[in-house]
């Protein structure tokens, strides 16, 4: 019988390619919406060391006992994204659903990358399915990974 390995890495989190702005948030905007999708949030405002510019950075229960902590800037120009750190495709599955459901205005304007992907070669992310619950997104997640490990 095998069993499926549950591999910790770094997701993240983007706007449509060229189009950083399709959020239509701001870093208080999200901390509002964390705050109401996760009660318990802890957040801090910050100046990012590899950018100029003010960052969120967030601790938050997915649910009893399991926390999970993440980084975001908000649009400038250029940039926008969500990291979560060291978190399996199952537990980066409920904030990616999260996201897409509650926060975005829209299901299909989310993109994600794994730190994984990215040290494999990998840099462009892939759009995040428009449907599908945890279970789905899950799966497409460890889909993910396992291909890069080429399994």
């Amino acid at each position: 019988m095998s069993t499926e390995r549950n591999i910790r890495t770094n997701f993240a989190f983007y706007p449509p390619k060229g189009d950083q702005g399709a959020w239509g948030a701001t870093l208080e905007s999200l901390e509002s919406a964390l705050r109401q999708g996760f009660p318990g949030l802890t957040a801090e405002h910050r100046v990012s060391g590899l950018r100029d510019m003010t960052v969120l950075d967030f601790e938050l229960e997915l649910a009893q006992g399991v926390w999970i902590g993440g980084t975001a800037a908000m649009p400038t120009p250029d940039y926008a994204f969500i990291t979560l750190t060291d978190v399996t495709a199952d537990e980066a599955a409920v904030f990616a659903r999260w996201l897409r459901d509650s926060f975005v205005p829209a299901p299909h304007l989310v993109r994600v990358a794994s730190s994984l992907a990215v040290a494999n070669g990998e840099q462009e992310p892939w759009a995040l399915s428009a449907q599908g619950g945890d279970e789905e997104i899950a799966a497409e997640l460890r889909r993910h990974l396992a291909s890069i490990e080429g399994e």
